[in-house]
């Protein structure tokens, strides 16, 4: 019994660290985000619906780091599936792995320390200052 137990806790640690570690880049966060938005059964443009906002990427470094990097990271996982012509993402089978952190940030949203929300605002007015704005 008591080696079950182990078991079971190693793989919900493991199923944990495979969610954490999906989330972990900010176009990925943003996909799932907008997916969110869209709704079960639609599927969302590709890239724009991964780029997060007042942050834009170059754009032929971002769309080849998507195809090679972040999609198959998304879908080997079954989070999103995802096509290139044309180029959109929808909700995979085990979305809700990654959906239900993103609806518990939001029920706690108030809580969330601001450096977590507004960090660069600090950085944002550091650079107008500098340039005397």
């Amino acid at each position: 019994m008591a080696e079950a137990h182990h078991k079971n806790g190693e793989q919900v640690s493991e199923n944990w660290d495979t969610v954490f570690n999906a989330l972990s880049a900010e176009p990925r966060r943003q996909l799932i985000v907008s997916l969110l938005d869209a709704g079960p059964d639609r599927s969302v443009p590709l890239p724009e619906s991964a780029v997060m906002p007042n942050v834009p990427p170059d754009p032929e470094t971002f769309r080849h780091e998507l195809h090679h990097v972040h999609l198959p990271k998304l879908a080997d996982e079954g989070f999103v599936t995802w096509e290139t012509e044309p180029f959109v993402a929808s909700r995979g089978s085990e979305f809700e792995q990654v959906a239900v952190v993103f609806e518990a940030l939001h029920k706690e949203a108030t809580d969330i320390p601001n450096s977590l929300v507004f960090g660069c605002q600090r950085l944002e007015q550091e650079r107008q200052n500098s340039i005397g704005l």
